[in-house]
């Protein structure tokens, strides 16, 4: 058994459904679960909100199918859709598979109706760079769907470096909250940045920790 080096700071994390970890008992089959597991990280770093993988997309990922067979994959898929935790819609190329959930059962209608929408839609793994939502798992806590919606909204308002920012002054002032960091944003965005690299020297930065923002400073 190869040694594991231990998690990063740096990785991206795969919220898991509760009801999982109590199937876990009832699984017994390796290629089961590693199936289970890996189309739920995928799920999870899809852009879209419709998501759905097909067979062969799995399969062209060499990661994964080093640590499984095809045979296996076929085998795993198959006892996911038994078991009821994957839903399938059947297609000459193998078939789609969506989640057994409320939206996963919604999908899979849409696709049984209308196959053509599958068409293009290509999962992505997770991004390369650190996205605010991953800057919120690393420095506050674990998102709730709540504040994904919200933090989402955060990204298509402000830019990248903005975030990194804000969070890095929350971070260094020890004031882990979402409240703190958005109202960084919000004045950045009303009275402009100031950049570090500018004539003074970040000193706009404090600024807004010292009186705009002093009341979540007082806060734990």
């Amino acid at each position: 058994m190869a040694s594991f080096g231990g998690f990063t700071s740096s990785e991206t994390f795969t919220q898991l459904p509760d009801s999982l970890f109590r199937l876990l008992g009832e699984m017994d089959d390796l290629d089961e679960l590693k199936v289970t597991l890996y189309v739920l990280w995928r799920f999870e770093h899809m852009e879209a909100r419709t998501r759905y993988i097909s067979q062969g997309q799995i399969a062209e990922d060499s990661g994964f199918m080093r640590q499984t067979t095809a045979a296996g994959l076929a085998w795993g898929l198959e006892k996911a859709v038994r078991r009821g935790t994957l839903l399938r819609v059947e297609r000459s190329d193998g078939g789609l598979y969506a989640l057994n959930s409320p939206l996963g059962r919604a999908i899979a209608g849409a696709l049984e109706k209308d196959p053509g929408r599958a068409a293009g839609v290509v999962p992505l793994p997770p991004r390369d760079r650190p996205n605010i939502f991953k800057l919120y798992e690393e420095n506050i806590g674990a998102l709730t769907p709540l504040m994904a919606d919200a933090l989402r909204e955060a990204e298509k308002e402000y830019e990248a470096e903005w975030l990194d920012e804000a969070f890095t002054i929350a971070v260094t002032r020890s004031k882990r909250n979402w409240k703190y960091i958005e109202a960084i944003l919000k004045r950045w965005k009303e009275e402009g940045h100031e950049r570090k690299d500018q004539p003074d020297g970040g000193k706009g930065s404090e600024r807004y920790t010292k009186n705009k923002f002093s009341e979540y400073l007082e806060r734990d």
